[in-house]
């Protein structure tokens, strides 16, 4: 049995790369191949066995809302929490801290499009207290997180927008699997250099402090859905 049923989805954000595709929508909320990117989301981590979804709302949130409802219609529970303030995604995933209570948890940008069979692999916690899913991508690294391994696929640094040669052919993919105990290090955090709080900061501090986090290749296709020349393929 799956024990992990429960999903937060970051989904506050405008998207102002996508420019007048996001005039009236939340980035999140732009179609896909005939879905929004959500919704994508949102089924394929039902499919997988998530019962609980929190929805972390901001730009638009009346368009995510309205088009969800409670989730009843797609067999799931779904709720909201407002980001108020855009200071960074460690602090997002602070607001996800009452819904968790002690269970372990997903949790998924709201424009990261995978194979839905990840969501399974995902839900595999097994010992670790975290899993961070990669994609071997390494034309990426300046866009993100290069995501530095052990032999075991153990995380040992995760370095964003690393410039020169990436130390790992490993892409973090922005789909995590955490336990509560996530939360005693997004508590701790400080400002990034670029005056925000970085969840990534979160994760290595508590890689680095338990050796327990480990790296979760990802299969198939995998998609973030950035701008519009990303959506542009995704639909032609």
């Amino acid at each position: 049995m799956n024990f992990i049923q429960s999903a937060v989805l970051l989904a506050a954000g405008r998207g102002t790369r996508m420019r007048e595709l996001t005039d009236e929508l939340p980035k999140p909320m732009i179609p896909v191949r005939g879905k929004p990117i959500l919704q994508h989301i949102v089924e394929g981590l039902r499919d997988a066995g998530i019962r609980r979804v929190l929805i972390v709302v901001g730009y638009r949130e009346d368009v995510v809302k309205g088009f969800f409802g409670d989730g009843s219609a797609l067999g799931l529970s779904i709720e909201y929490v407002t980001q108020v303030v855009q200071d960074g995604t460690g602090r997002v995933v602070e607001l996800a801290r009452e819904f968790v209570g002690h269970e372990p948890f997903i949790l998924s940008y709201g424009d990261i499009l995978v194979d839905p069979v990840n969501y399974r692999n995902l839900c595999a916690l097994g010992p670790a207290e975290g899993l961070v899913s990669v994609k071997r991508n390494e034309a990426e690294m300046a866009k993100g997180g290069c995501v530095v391994v052990n032999e075991h696929f153990e995380l040992l640094d995760l370095i964003e927008k690393a410039s020169g040669p990436a130390p790992s052919p490993w892409y973090n993919a922005g789909i995590y699997t955490f336990r509560p105990s996530i939360f005693e290090y997004t508590a701790k955090l400080e400002r990034s250099p670029r005056g925000e709080y970085e969840l990534t900061d979160a994760i290595r501090s508590q890689a680095q402090a338990t050796g327990r986090v480990r790296a979760l290749e990802l299969t198939g296709e995998w998609a973030d859905v950035r701008d519009p020349e990303v959506l542009a393929e995704l639909n032609a």
